[in-house]
């Protein structure tokens, strides 16, 4: 019974693993931009002087699904979508890189050009910094434009260019703050052939009806385990009273 006990919780624990990860995709059915994150389970074997006859199932995110997204048109011209596998560079806490297909750009209270998630959006120089009242345009190829409405017979002046990184040939891990990242450390290079479609954003990757779906049948999986153990108690309990009448 011990051995059936040991089965049973190790797969209850990968289950609420399993749950964790769908509640999350589950959650951001509606976010720009996001991607649905992906578990991968494996065996892990406990090693040791005696023979190796148990194994944990251990559940991680290890990735999230690249597939496109729906492209909604926004109308503001801050807005930007990403096709292929183009991701917009923009800076982390620690002054570093990371990536994101979330392009619902802003102007911050600073004056530097943010992204929905109040990260600064990095450019050919670093973060781009916009003059105060400047009325901005992104052009498809990144470029960040800016014009007076005092002179608006004066052309737009390029303030700098997006840049947008292309993950072709490289490895790249989800973080739990949604961003992408390097695995190992480094950044990306730009791609110079990245276009971007202004004024719409593209929406979360995730499927609502699909990720129902699992949400039920992982609880139900969850269920079926557990009444493992409910069943292994009872005949332990069975064994253990035939051995009192003997």
């Amino acid at each position: 019974m011990d051995r059936l006990i040991y089965t049973a919780y190790s797969g209850m624990t990968g289950s609420m693993v399993r749950q964790r990860v769908i509640a999350s995709n589950m959650a951001n059915a509606q976010t720009t931009g996001f991607r649905a994150e992906m578990l991968n389970a494996m065996p892990m074997t406990l090693k040791g002087p005696s023979l190796e006859a148990r194994a944990m199932t251990e559940g991680e995110v290890r990735g999230a699904s690249m597939k496109q997204g729906a492209m909604i048109p926004t109308g503001n011209p801050l807005d930007i979508a990403m096709t292929g596998r183009t991701m917009l560079t923009v800076q982390t806490e620690d002054g570093g890189e990371a990536y994101t297909r979330r392009g619902d750009l802003l102007i911050g209270a600073t004056g530097v050009l943010e992204n929905g998630d109040g990260r600064p959006v990095i450019g050919d120089g670093g973060p781009i910094t916009v003059p105060p009242g400047a009325k901005l345009s992104i052009s498809p190829d990144g470029s960040v434009l800016a014009s007076s409405p005092e002179n608006p017979d004066q052309p737009p002046q390029l303030l700098a260019r997006l840049k947008l990184a292309s993950i072709e040939g490289s490895k790249i891990e989800k973080g739990l703050d949604g961003l992408f990242r390097v695995v190992g450390g480094g950044v990306l290079p730009a791609d110079e052939e990245a276009k971007v479609q202004s004024g719409a954003l593209e929406q979360s990757n995730v499927d609502p009806t699909s990720v129902l779906v699992e949400m039920v049948e992982a609880q139900r999986l969850f269920d079926m385990r557990a009444k493992s153990v409910a069943t292994a108690r009872e005949i332990d309990e069975s064994s253990m009273s035939l051995m009192r009448i003997t």
